[in-house]
């Protein structure tokens, strides 16, 4: 699918949080997800979460300067549950929390394992390679995060109504995706299209991300073994 329309419309000055530069046009728009099956979705609408991001079309995007970036943990969560990079970005795990932690993923993207470490300190992990990595604790299997690492400087994650903005895009034609963590890989494909991006920018119509065919699975822990029992959360100091 090819979306050609060329809008033209106010650009801001600042650019959203994690793109690239000054200048250039900018690209809106709006996500929605349907057939959900969490609370958050249905009850309170809440679509934030979907990485956007673009990729010029036959030319490789350029490359930003390298960039640090943080991924909390407090109050047994990941903070940002969701968070979108460029390859090449350190992220910061900070343990904010008095209780130890173990970030790893040992999924497709890049596979990692940062260890056992004290409440008050951080470990750090370098994303050299662009895919979707899924992290999880190793001490609570309730604790998950997304952190999508991406080969373009223009990229972001919609907010809780869904909107999206990507800022500083050249004039040219570009392959649009999107990723949620609740929809299929097939469902994402035929959502991904081609976009030509004027100097005047570009608002696009609502997209839907449908939830149908999911499933949540519970995932083992860094050996591949299922979690322990609560109770076994002792033999780790303030795990509780």
């Amino acid at each position: 699918m090819i979306w050609r329309w060329l809008i033209c419309f106010s650009v801001l000055a600042a650019a959203a949080p994690g793109q690239n530069g000054t200048g250039g046009a900018a690209v809106s728009g709006r996500v929605q997800l349907a057939d959900s099956q969490d609370p958050a979705v249905r009850r309170q609408k809440n679509y934030s979460g979907v990485v956007v991001w673009l990729e010029p079309v036959g030319k490789p995007a350029p490359a930003p300067p390298p960039q640090r970036a943080q991924m909390l943990q407090k109050g047994k969560r990941f903070v940002p549950h969701v968070l979108a990079i460029p390859v090449g970005t350190t992220v910061d795990f900070p343990n904010l929390d008095p209780i130890f932690h173990n970030a790893f993923s040992n999924f497709a993207g890049q596979p990692f394992d940062v260890g056992l470490y004290a409440p008050g300190t951080k470990k750090s992990v370098t994303f050299r390679h662009a895919g979707i990595v899924r992290v999880f604790c190793n001490i609570h299997s309730t604790m998950s995060a997304i952190i999508a690492v991406v080969r373009t400087p223009w990229f972001t994650v919609s907010d809780a109504s869904g909107a999206y903005r990507l800022a500083g895009i050249p004039a040219g034609e570009y392959r649009m995706q999107f990723f949620h963590e609740r929809a299929l890989a097939e469902t994402l494909g035929s959502l991904e299209r081609r976009i030509t991006v004027g100097a005047g920018g570009l608002v696009l119509p609502a997209v839907s991300i449908t939830e149908t065919g999911f499933i949540p699975a519970p995932h083992l822990n860094k050996h591949g073994q299922p979690y322990p029992p609560v109770a076994d959360e002792r033999l780790y100091p303030g795990a509780k």
